[in-house]
């Protein structure tokens, strides 16, 4: 009787009602199959032109693979525009820029979180306030003051003014007002100071926070276009973006060159993206779920 019945168990068909409700599902599997596809084509076609001769990146109908394979054109960028230097100094640059942002923004965060002081809402407000001002309005008032401070053509006057980021500050301080309280007062306690209790305590907590944080200044500083090619004046201390678009000079477009110096802009953000998902994705997310 058992065998009876486990045999028609296992030749029980499954209804097409299954199949219906997993339409929905599949098709948006479809749909964001197809839309990745759509995306990842450009640097696809990105890539494998910065490895063709110029006279077969904009062959009819387009080829993704072209025929010739060659590395001119990385050897030409980084021996004839000294691409190696301001791949050196973008890094450099947006290293500091991150690693000062992200600590800077955590402390102001870890203050509007868990101090109390007079003025706080009010400043709180400016500093959201300040989100609301386009940054070209300030370039020129800042271009001024980073004259008069010496800091013209140098690479100073691009770490330094992202350092105390308002969207920073209030990121950090959104995800540290879910901390516990008793975290704080058992550091205190054990007399540990107030520094101390945000460096041992509060930042091994919000790691995921400062992670996803840091990727997005990262990309911010390593992208930075507009206030870097208005400081920087000599061809050794320009950043990749305006390296890249120096390219451009001239009657005749580069294009060969333009996608292998694109290429090299493009790549370490990709790694950089790989390497630390798991931890913007985590700082993202954090505050979607309550308990």
């Amino acid at each position: 009787m058992k065998a009876k019945v486990n045999t028609e168990i296992e030749t029980k068909k499954i209804p097409f009602k299954y199949y219906v409700n997993k339409l929905p599902k599949f098709g948006v599997y479809i749909f964001l199959i197809l839309v990745s596809i759509i995306m990842i084509l450009p640097f696809l076609w990105m890539f494998f032109s910065s490895f063709k001769p110029i006279s077969e990146i904009f062959t009819y109908p387009p080829q993704i693979i072209g025929k010739t394979f060659t590395l001119n054109n990385y050897i030409t960028l980084f021996k004839e525009h000294a691409f190696a230097q301001a791949f050196f100094n973008s890094s450099y640059i947006a290293v500091l820029s991150t690693a000062g942002s992200v600590f800077f923004c955590a402390l102001g965060g870890y203050a509007f979180a868990k101090f109390e002081f007079k003025g706080k809402a009010i400043l709180f407000v400016i500093v959201l306030g300040s989100m609301m001002i386009p940054g070209e309005v300030t370039m020129v008032p800042l271009y001024i003051v980073f004259k008069k401070l010496g800091w013209i053509n140098s690479h100073i006057g691009l770490i330094v003014p992202g350092l105390a980021n308002a969207f920073g500050i209030f990121f950090m301080r959104q995800y540290m007002s879910g901390l516990s309280n008793e975290i704080i007062e058992s550091g205190r306690i054990d007399g540990c100071s107030e520094f101390g209790i945000f460096t041992k305590l509060i930042l091994p907590i919000v790691k995921p926070a400062v992670g996803s944080l840091g990727i997005i200044f990262f990309m911010n500083s390593w992208n930075n276009f507009l206030w870097p090619l208005i400081i920087l004046k000599s061809q050794s201390k320009l950043t990749l973006a305006v390296a890249l678009q120096s390219l451009q000079q001239g009657i005749r477009t580069p294009y060969d060159l333009i996608m292998a110096g694109s290429v090299v802009s493009v790549v370490p953000l990709i790694i950089i993206f790989l390497l630390f998902q798991n931890q913007f994705i985590a700082g993202m997310t954090a505050g979607a779920v309550k308990e």
